[in-house]
């Protein structure tokens, strides 16, 4: 095989294969209906030209049955004249119009089997092509859900193929929140420790030590006056009451019977 051989039979196969890709088998099947369509209606045709040929053949032997009725008569005629020779005419004629007419039963009948064949055969025609019209389209239809679950398994395929940088990309993201919550966390513990100066307020590091303290400072008094009013203020009240009936003890046997009276 010749080199340009080889390039031509990749040529005619690269062709076909890129047809075969382009062709829609939907637009092919609706073609082959409208070819087959054509074909019954060539087969329709012939018939009713049968069915005209069969019909002048009819026309042209009523025609002859006519003419040869009227030789018959002048025949008869020409008897009750005495003249023989114009009977022997007609009736010669008329011989001659009925081997006509016999040719013309002859062609008669096979037109008629040709017209019974071809309409046998256009009914047949005619069954094939609405099966083959039933087929086309459920063929189409078919076609058309498998192209549909195809794009569909496309889609779908996609989809999954997509998902991995999608989870990626979430995973970037969760990262970078991770670190700028990190670093927000860090500024604030550096910002609260004093190593970092905010600059939007207007206490320095010292300032903000000494409200530390100071802060730390007010706590603990709040919380030794809690602990006084919880604590301290029942057991004072407990003594107080039990000093003060002592007192009261004392005071009573200290009191003199008769109390002097002070002018």
């Amino acid at each position: 095989m010749g080199v340009f051989q080889r390039l031509a039979n990749i040529f005619r196969a690269k062709t076909n294969k890129l047809l075969d890709r382009a062709e829609d088998p939907r637009d092919t099947l609706d073609l082959s209906y409208e070819k087959q369509l054509e074909n019954l209606q060539k087969v329709r045709r012939s018939v009713a030209e049968v069915a005209t040929a069969k019909k002048r053949i009819e026309l042209q032997a009523a025609q002859l049955q006519t003419q040869g009725a009227k030789l018959q008569d002048q025949a008869r005629q020409a008897l009750t004249q005495d003249r023989e020779d114009l009977a022997r005419e007609a009736l010669s004629r008329r011989a001659a119009v009925a081997a006509e007419l016999a040719e013309l039963e002859n062609q008669h009948g096979q037109i008629a089997a040709q017209q019974e064949k071809l309409t046998e055969t256009l009914q047949r025609l005619q069954g094939q092509v609405e099966t083959f019209r039933t087929r086309k389209e459920t063929m189409k239809a078919t076609y058309t859900a498998a192209e549909a679950q195809s794009r569909i398994g496309e889609a779908a395929a996609g989809i999954s193929a997509s998902m991995g940088d999608a989870g990626m990309a979430l995973q970037r993201a969760q990262d970078k929140i991770a670190d700028m919550q990190a670093r927000a966390g860090a500024i604030d513990e550096l910002l609260a420790s004093g190593a970092l100066t905010d600059l939007t307020t207007n206490t320095d590091d010292i300032q903000a030590q000494l409200d530390k303290v100071a802060s730390g400072s007010q706590v603990d008094q709040e919380l030794a006056q809690l602990k006084a009013e919880l604590g301290t203020a029942p057991a004072a009240q407990l003594g107080a009451g039990a000093g003060g009936t002592e007192t009261a003890g004392a005071a009573t046997e200290a009191r003199p019977e008769h109390p002097e009276v002070n002018p």
